[in-house]
């Protein structure tokens, strides 16, 4: 018979499990809105509405302090070192902009950026100048994504904007990646560094429609 002492401590533990489950699917996190205009088995193009954006530049060499050094800012701009004092609640994803170049992840500079809540989007609060941080406003665009898993480091994320590029290579988008945006690609990360399974990251790269049309022509599902 099992003792009734670990049987009582197996009942909590499962208690706080299930509570603790619900209580993260029921605080879900604003992203920015988007529609699926093509899926394939190892990545999608999806179009992105206007969006707004705090962006901090960084010269660090490596993704992994860039963005570390990034967020440390972000957070606290979100945590009211504005001129507002605002708070700001937290958003997913955290999106880190590579700026190709010669370096040893194919960089030259990053900049990591927090989407802002659509009741900040008009008009963000101003970051304390100290934090070196700028809005940017995004356009309406199509963006090619490829989902991992684990954490993003400095040793997988080449690889992985590698494999997308591949991908892109034998679809309708081949030959189209855009210029536009300055960036070589993104990482989209979507979960707290504290949490170690089920971790969701996405590479970014903004594509451009093969005809003039925008990739609105082209919608297949709608979220």
């Amino acid at each position: 018979m099992e003792n009734p002492k670990f049987l009582f401590l197996g009942l909590i533990m499962i208690f706080i499990v299930s509570s603790t489950t619900k209580l993260v699917r029921c605080k879900t996190l604003e992203s920015p809105q988007y529609t699926v205009v093509h899926s394939e088995s190892d990545f999608e193009v999806r179009f992105y509405r206007d969006s707004a954006w705090m962006t901090a530049p960084t010269d660090e060499i490596s993704f992994q302090k860039a963005t570390r050094d990034g967020f440390h800012r972000l957070f606290q701009y979100i945590e009211g070192a504005n001129l507002n004092y605002s708070g700001i609640s937290m958003t997913v994803p955290v999106l880190t902009s590579i700026v190709p170049g010669a370096g040893p992840l194919h960089s030259s500079a990053y900049f990591v950026k927090f989407y802002l809540p659509t009741k900040f989007s008009a008009i963000p609060p101003l970051a304390l100048p100290e934090l070196n941080l700028r809005p940017d406003s995004w356009k309406s665009r199509c963006i090619a994504i490829r989902k991992f898993s684990g954490f993003a480091r400095d040793s997988n994320i080449v690889k992985e904007a590698e494999k997308l590029a591949l991908s892109l290579s034998k679809s309708p988008w081949a030959n189209s990646t855009s210029k536009d945006s300055g960036y070589a690609y993104s990482i989209a990360q979507y979960n707290s560094p504290l949490r170690f399974i089920g971790r969701v990251n996405e590479v970014w790269v903004d594509v451009s429609e093969p005809d003039k049309d925008s990739c609105k022509s082209r919608l297949v599902a709608e979220f």
